[in-house]
């Protein structure tokens, strides 16, 4: 049997997750189902069985750092398999890349493709079935994850599967598809329940030499194209792909595609309902995470990020509180918040991209004030870390130390600036803030100006290769 490779899906913005889920960190990188992040359980669920250097991750470009960061502990010859999209172009290209790089180390390789974020805690019941659906794969099928079903769910697609391929393990025999289905209505959902269709989980597993072909044969332009790629595709070249998933572009079109039917008491945790559905329950039927007091409240979910949140005499609710936003919906319309985050990017935009603290790879920042034509910010910079050489059109700012020794470049100036001092940083000025200590380096940040947004930064240098 080749040697077993992995694939993680970590894109998506995870809109019905808001206000916990936004664009710059999204539901794949936050705690929602334990102490860990959805993306590190993944990854310890697929470090049972595969190697570190043979676990790929693809990511968008922008949450590239904090992909490396939640890996890095744990799995350090994993960093440089992160690769980055420079934009979204749905599963297909994302894996295409991803095992163009696996083919050329190992042309065999038995490759398995996961989301980053499911939920799994049948594991032994998930290795089983990725086992069985190796030893079909490499006869040449493209294989996929079925999930037998417990409700007629609309909001996953459906395969229906035929005569039995393999048998090997009685428990987990692979079956042919027949035929998949796209999400259906309630009444197709509940004819493809009760005749035994499954889900469509979107796991994979195929050999790296199987894809590369049904790639050439299916979709020879984006064949080519990744062909032409480097490790990290550009952003021109990655525009020029066309935006189609796995299941469109190759499993549909396939001859041989199999299935393994498998009960591992999975989760795609998509929405608030199905973060409740997951918890265990307290009193009255509640799902309650933070600091949160109660009374007379039933059947409902309530999260506190930040500060408190209390109820009174309310059933069926989602409540959800972080630093800057509350957001309150009746559970049987969590599938809705979607269309709210339209409304809110509207409005607020920043609401749904960001939260008032950001993790970045040379420490964090925290907005504590903003208004018209100024911000504040605290920033932690790390030890022995730096931000990147750069300039503003649009704006100045302050620096005050609060805790450590910083070393900032002002224009042509290098100062030292030691707790209680400050610095000006006039607009257009190229500036840099270090941190050469072995402390970590906190200052207060005064922005000023026409435009405050992080898009007015020009880079000059930066380690990070942003």
């Amino acid at each position: 049997m080749p040697n077993r490779y992995a694939i993680i899906l970590c894109g998506g913005s995870g809109t019905r997750l808001w206000p916990l889920s936004r664009s710059l960190k999204p539901k794949q990188l936050l705690p929602l189902n334990g102490d860990e992040t959805l993306l590190q359980q993944t990854a310890n669920r697929i470090g049972q069985k595969v190697e570190s250097s043979r676990l790929f991750t693809v990511t968008h470009e922008s949450h590239k750092f904090e992909v490396k960061g939640q890996l890095a502990e744990r799995y350090p010859e994993a960093i440089p398999n992160v690769i980055g999209e420079p934009v979204a172009k749905n599963t297909l290209p994302a894996i295409a890349v991803a095992v163009k790089r696996i083919h050329a180390q190992e042309p065999r390789a038995m490759v398995g493709v996961f989301a980053s974020d499911h939920a799994i805690d049948d594991e032994a019941a998930f290795f089983a079935a990725w086992d069985a659906a190796m030893r079909v794969a490499d006869d040449g099928y493209l294989v996929l994850l079925g999930i037998k079903p417990d409700a007629p769910v609309t909001g996953y697609g459906y395969i229906r599967p035929g005569d039995v391929v393999d048998a090997a393990d009685a428990a987990y025999p692979v079956q042919n598809v027949e035929a998949f289905v796209e999400k259906p209505n309630s009444t197709l959902a509940q004819q493809c329940l009760s005749q035994g269709y499954l889900w469509n989980s979107g796991m994979f597993v195929l050999r790296a030499d199987v894809f590369m072909q049904l790639l050439e044969k299916c979709q020879p332009g984006m064949y080519a194209q990744v062909q032409a790629m480097g490790d990290q595709p550009s952003l021109a070249e990655y525009e020029a792909l066309e935006s189609i998933s796995m299941d469109y572009g190759i499993a549909e079109k396939a001859a041989k595609v199999a299935v393994v039917p498998v009960d591992m008491k999975w989760s795609d945790l998509g929405s608030w309902e199905s973060i409740y559905q997951k918890q265990s329950k307290g009193t009255d039927n509640n799902v309650t995470r933070g600091h949160v007091v109660v009374s007379d409240t039933k059947n409902s979910l309530l999260w506190a990020e930040s500060g408190v949140v209390s109820t009174l005499g309310v059933d069926n609710l989602v409540v959800v509180r972080t630093a800057d936003v509350t957001m309150v919906c009746d559970r049987s319309r969590a599938e809705d918040v979607k269309l709210l985050v339209n409304q809110i990017q509207d409005r607020f935009p920043s609401m749904t991209e960001t939260h008032l603290t950001v993790k970045r790879p040379w420490g964090s920042y925290t907005v504590l004030e903003e208004g018209s034509h100024f911000k504040i910010k605290s920033i932690e910079v790390s030890p022995h870390s730096k931000l990147s050489l750069q300039s503003h059109a649009h704006r100045s700012e302050h620096w005050v130390v609060v805790s450590g020794t910083a070393t900032v470049v002002n224009g042509d100036r290098v100062l030292t600036v030691r707790t209680d001092e400050s610095t000006y940083i006039p607009a257009g000025n190229k500036h840099r803030l270090e941190n050469n200590t072995d402390k970590p380096l906190i200052i207060i940040e005064v922005q000023t100006g026409e435009k405050l947004t992080e898009d007015d930064i020009i880079r000059f240098d930066d380690i990070y290769g942003r």
